[in-house]
């Protein structure tokens, strides 16, 4: 099997995996164009179509079916062995995928994933963000990253060993012309910037005081489907909102936002790296676990 033929088989397997022409060409590097090139080519050669494609879907062939419960298997076998012997070398390289929410994303960038480059530059690490849950065996990813208690209970977790915290903000603005809250239940008279969860429910706000539980279903006039966001929000006066400490604690700081009902926010258990214990781990990803278990024991010292 000459290099070219090899591309265009992880080609189809990507497509499989990732659902669309576009998801797999920005998970393989190429353009869609390049994509569908290939796919045409691998389709010549076999003499018959894999997929059917229309503009808004791909779906297998029942040929397509039948071709892909072969070779994806043996493909893996492939790179396993492949994998093996790289394994070999003294020092680690190849390329590790990792799944995460955006704020987990933005929180193992520094010091995990800089420092792992710099240790290993022979490696590569492909992040992709995305709010909803995947199976990362499923989806093709080495690790995951995701809240401890969101870890599915088959995989091996990792402690990042930094706690979480929420921080309920508003704009100095905004509490020019509304009461500060005092307790989470006056939430409820105030304009506070909602977040659709990716399975299409509302997050309700959550608080912890002296053993007291409370959730608050907040109210306002924006709804949002991406936490991140909330922040421009609150900066514009907009209301209050209630996002990870860490990616609000330089505006705090800079007295561009107001912190309200912070004895009401205390830590939880924080970030996990996770992964299935079933599979052998390449050197790469096993030098990338040490290295979180690394930091993790120096924040704990």
């Amino acid at each position: 099997m000459d290099q070219a033929s090899l591309k265009e088989l992880e080609a189809a397997i990507a497509i499989v995996r990732r659902g669309t022409f576009r998801a797999a060409s920005i998970e393989l590097g190429i353009s869609t164009t390049a994509l569908s090139h290939t796919i045409g080519r691998l389709e010549t050669a076999l003499g018959v179509r894999l997929f059917n494609r229309t503009t808004r879907s791909v779906s297998l062939t029942d040929a397509g079916r039948l071709f892909m419960q072969h070779v994806a298997p043996s493909l893996q076998d492939l790179h396993t062995a492949l994998e093996t012997v790289r394994e070999q070398r003294e020092t680690p390289s190849g390329t590790i995928r990792i799944n995460a929410a955006a704020f987990a994303a933005r929180s193992i960038i520094s010091p995990l994933v800089l420092e792992f480059l710099r240790r290993y530059p022979d490696m590569h690490v492909d992040i992709v963000t995305e709010g909803r849950m995947v199976d990362i065996v499923k989806d093709g990813f080495d690790l995951g990253v995701r809240v401890a208690g969101l870890v599915p209970s088959d995989m091996i977790a990792v402690s990042l060993g930094r706690p979480q915290r929420h921080a309920v903000v508003g704009s100095p603005g905004y509490f020019e012309k509304h009461d500060k809250p005092a307790v989470p239940p006056d939430l409820l008279n105030h304009q506070c910037i909602r977040v659709r969860l990716p399975d299409g429910s509302l997050f309700r706000w959550q608080f912890e005081k002296d053993g007291e539980q409370v959730q608050i279903d907040v109210r306002g006039q924006i709804t949002l489907d991406e936490a991140s966001l909330t922040r421009t929000s609150v900066l514009a006066g907009t209301g209050i909102g209630y996002i990870f400490e860490q990616d609000i604690l330089p505006d705090i700081e800079a007295g561009r936002v107001i912190r309200v009902l912070a004895d009401w926010t205390p830590p939880y258990p924080g970030l996990c790296l996770y992964y299935p214990g079933r599979r052998n781990l390449s050197a790469g990803v096993r030098a990338f676990l040490e290295l979180a278990r690394e930091l993790s024991r120096r924040d704990d010292g």
